[in-house]
Formats: structure tokens, sequence, C-alpha cells
């Protein structure tokens, strides 16, 4: 993973990150240190009518129709001076209890979207799980997808265009695991729920064939 301050690779292990410091304990001083309750889509900011909230819900609902070992979230919210979209995505990973997201689907199972529409940045953060089949390049892929959107105010429009780009990428990542395992699993270092993810996205997406850490990596737009 990368330490969400300096954005230098740490072991996901490592109490704080041994080249700024930075622990989830400093995410707490600024974002608070009690569970969250939310939904996958959370509109904080306001940015969203509803017919376009249902619209999302569903692309939403269908990646993880397709990647029922995962989830996907998108929050919204202005932050001012108060944080780093990066650290910010990091502590809602690790603090964030998600009212509508099954039980077995565990938050280092999340691909979390942060949008700040005051500043017009983003940030996209995954849990621990991800780390192996996601690097920076796939996360700024997605990104940039719906950068020109929200830079113009459609929020919506780009963050459906960035869910699509997941979907294609998780679809890519399928086919590529399933062809090269070994490739993957080295990536791995053996927890047990990490190994049945990677049995998982092998075997995975089949339907793609016939139908069409908590936190880790953090990518800001």
């Amino acid at each position: 993973m990368k330490c969400p301050r300096c954005v230098q690779r740490i072991h996901r292990a490592a109490p704080a990150c041994p080249h700024c410091g930075f622990a989830i304990g400093d995410a707490d001083h600024m974002f608070g240190d009690s569970e969250v309750k939310l939904r996958r889509l959370t509109d904080a900011a306001g940015v969203f009518r509803r017919n376009q909230r249902d619209i999302l819900e569903d692309a939403m609902d269908r990646v993880q129709t397709a990647f029922p070992q995962i989830f996907v979230s998108i929050y919204t919210d202005t932050f001012g001076e108060t944080g780093n979209l990066r650290q910010f995505g990091f502590w809602l990973l690790n603090r964030g209890v998600f009212e509508d997201v099954p039980v077995d689907r565990p938050n280092e199972a999340g691909v979390l979207i942060v949008i700040d529409p005051e500043s017009k940045s983003a940030s996209m953060s995954f849990g621990y799980l991800l780390e192996p089949f996601f690097d920076e390049r796939d996360t700024f892929e997605c990104l940039s997808r719906a950068h020109s959107h929200w830079l113009e105010g459609r929020y919506a429009d780009g963050a459906l265009r960035c869910l699509r780009q997941l979907e294609k990428l998780l679809r890519k990542r399928s086919r590529q695991v399933r062809r090269d395992p070994d490739k993957y699993e080295q990536r791995v270092s053996k927890p047990v729920a990490v190994e049945d993810l990677v049995k998982k996205i092998r075997g995975g997406n089949r339907r793609d064939e016939h139908t069409p850490g908590k936190a880790s990596e953090e990518v800001e737009r």
C-alpha cells in the first residue's frame, strides 16, 4: 500500500508510515475516531438529483452483481482546509460502516470514490484485498474519464463514467487472472481472505463472456 500522506510505498501491516510517521490516529484527529454509518452512495454535498442517484446506484449494483466479492461506494462533500482527500478516503474505508453493504463484503474489499465539488477534486481508494489487482495507472484512468465532467460541474455524468471504466478494468483483470493466476498470487502475502479473493477473481466474472484494508492505494485527480 501507499501512505495517504507522503504517497511512499509501505507494508500494509506497518502501524505507521516509516517515511513520514502517518498513522490512522492522525486521520482520526482530523476526521474523528468513531465509526461512521453511511450508505454506499452518500451525497453530503448535495450534487446529485434523485434520478441521478438512481442511475448511479444501478451502475454500482451492476459492478457488484458481476463481482460479488467487492463493493463500490461514492461519497461527496466539501472539505475546505480540513483534510486531504487521500487521507479522508483512507480514513473512511477504515471507519465507515456501510449500512447497505452485505456483511460478507468487508471494507478491505471496497472501492471508494470521494468527490469534493468545491475544489473540483476527487480521489479513489481501495481496500488492501484489492491491492494485488490495482495500481495507480488503473485508478488514475478511472478518474481521468470523469475529470472533464467534474470540472464542468456535471458530477453525476463524471461518476457514471468513472464507474463504467472501473467495471471495464475489473472485467479485464478477471480475464488476466484466469490466464495467469500465478502472476497475481505471487503479489499476495497469504492471509486466507486474500487467497479466497484470488480464487474468486480467477474463477471470477464468468458472466463477462455472456453478458454485457482496509484502505490501500489512492490516486487523487
